[in-house]
Parts: C-alpha cells; sequence; structure tokens
C-alpha cells in the first residue's frame, strides 16, 4: 500500500496528527474538557462548510471557526474552584449557533449530501502536500505553545486555587490552551472527520489517566495509543475496506475497556 502517494500522505498526516491528539487530548481530560473538545470538532465542520462555500480549503474554515469558539469558551468567567460557572451552557450555545451555520453553509454551497459527508466522517486518503504542510505547520504551533505553557498549565489544572494564589495568570492560560485545543481538534477532524475526531483527541487519553500514569508517562501512552489507532485504522481500512474513523472509534473505546479491566485486577 506505500506504492501509492496518497497511502504514504495519509500515515504522514495521521502520524502528525495523533502526536498532537494525543498531547492536548491528555491536558483537555485532565482539566475535564471533554464536552469542549465534541464541540470544537463539531464547530470546525461548520467553519469548513463555509469556507467551501466561499472557495476556501476546508482546513482554513475549520481552523478560524474552532478558534473563536476556543476563544469564546475559554475566556469565560472563572467560578469559585477555578472552573467556569456557566461552562457547558456556553458550549452548548456555541454548538448549536454553529451547527446552524453549518447547514446554512451547505444549502448555499449546493454540495449537501457529498461535502457533508466529506466532512462530518473525514477524508484522510485525500490528504495533499498542501495539506499535509498546514497539519504540520498546525502541529508546530501548537506543541510550541503547550512546551510553553505546559508548567502553568498542568499546575492551574490541578490546583486552580493554589495557582492563582502564585500568580500564575489562569484565565489567559485557559484561553491559550482552548486556542490550542481548537487547532488541535481542527486537525483531527482531516484525519477522523468531524464527528469523530473527538475519539481519536479523547480515547487514548482518558485511557492513559484510566491507568493512574503521571504527566509524561501518561502524555507518551496518550501519544502512542493515537498514533496506534491511526495508523491500525489505516491498515485495516486498506485490508477490509471499512472506513478509517469506525477502527479509530472502536479501537478508542475497546482500549478504554482494556484500561478499565487492568485496573479492576490489579485493584483485586
Amino acid at each position: 500500500m506505500f506504492e501509492f502517494d496518497f497511502m504514504r500522505h495519509a500515515f504522514v498526516g495521521a502520524a502528525v496528527v495523533s502526536v498532537l491528539a494525543g498531547t492536548v487530548g491528555w491536558f483537555l481530560m485532565l482539566r475535564r474538557q471533554a464536552f469542549a473538545a465534541h464541540a470544537l470538532s463539531h464547530i470546525g465542520f461548520s467553519g469548513a462548510a463555509g469556507a467551501v462555500w466561499l472557495g476556501f480549503p476546508p482546513l482554513s474554515g475549520m481552523v478560524v471557526f474552532s478558534l473563536m469558539a476556543g476563544f469564546v469558551i475559554g475566556a469565560e468567567r472563572e467560578g469559585e474552584r477555578g472552573i467556569p460557572a456557566q461552562r457547558d451552557s456556553t458550549i452548548g450555545l456555541v454548538l448549536a449557533a454553529s451547527l446552524g451555520l453549518g447547514a446554512w453553509f451547505l444549502h448555499m454551497s449546493n454540495r449537501g449530501s457529498s461535502l457533508a459527508t466529506t466532512l462530518l466522517f473525514g477524508d484522510v486518503l485525500g490528504i495533499d502536500l498542501r495539506t499535509l504542510e498546514a497539519l504540520c505547520g498546525v502541529a508546530v504551533l501548537c506543541l510550541g505553545l503547550l512546551a510553553f505553557l505546559g508548567r502553568r498549565l498542568l499546575f492551574a489544572s490541578l490546583a486552580p486555587e493554589v495557582a492563582r494564589a502564585r500568580g500564575v495568570p489562569a484565565r489567559l492560560v485557559s484561553v491559550v490552551f482552548m486556542a490550542v485545543a481548537a487547532l488541535a481538534c481542527a486537525a483531527c477532524a482531516e484525519v477522523a472527520g468531524a464527528l469523530l475526531a473527538f475519539s481519536l483527541m479523547i480515547g487514548p487519553a482518558a485511557t492513559a489517566l484510566k491507568l493512574g500514569l503521571g504527566p509524561l508517562a501518561g502524555i507518551a501512552l496518550s501519544v502512542g495509543l493515537a498514533l496506534a489507532l491511526s495508523w491500525g485504522g489505516l491498515m485495516l481500512s486498506w485490508v477490509t475496506d471499512a472506513p478509517v474513523p469506525f477502527w479509530i472509534g472502536l479501537g478508542a473505546a475497546l482500549s478504554y475497556a482494556l484500561a478499565d479491566l487492568w485496573r479492576r485486577f490489579r485493584s483485586l
């Protein structure tokens, strides 16, 4: 299968996205923001539909809409315990509005069914060199920001009240991190689609946290599992002709179930 350019592009793109998804996803799960990741990927779908209607690449619209939503979610005022008091309400309202816009963009572009299928379920085999370069640029930017924010982000996630008392700008850290998460969700949608990008972001990270690993080991396992899911999905899709997102979603659920069984076994 590596004789074909589109398969080589798919494997490289999946590797780039997996490193990004595993790292960002671990922090999302640590901060209990799984719903935010779910919403951002769906909001990105609306941006991609709007970009196609206007004649731009879908990834550009996905990035713009996801970023705007990320800033709105991250900038929300914090509650007493460092958690935005109305986070779920804000995310739900932004998600509802964006999905309505996405439906309108699809209607205006006159490419409803085929475009919706591609945006919702991804087209990893259609990644070209330009898209691959864009994915690499997004990954480098996001990982660079995470490296710069890493200690503050970890501190603010585990002990928000203490972090604020020590002078950590928790709200700024939250805004920047949600922007990083938005970019990561847009990148993941290129591989797994807007509907199942959530599985690549959250499944490996949830598995790593379920095992009770420390930050470095947890992030490493999350990245490794994301890579195994994406590459394994590509290989199984080649053999079985089943869609890649199907294998990614199934593998994410299976890995979490196995981690749960292992933890129960060790507690006996």
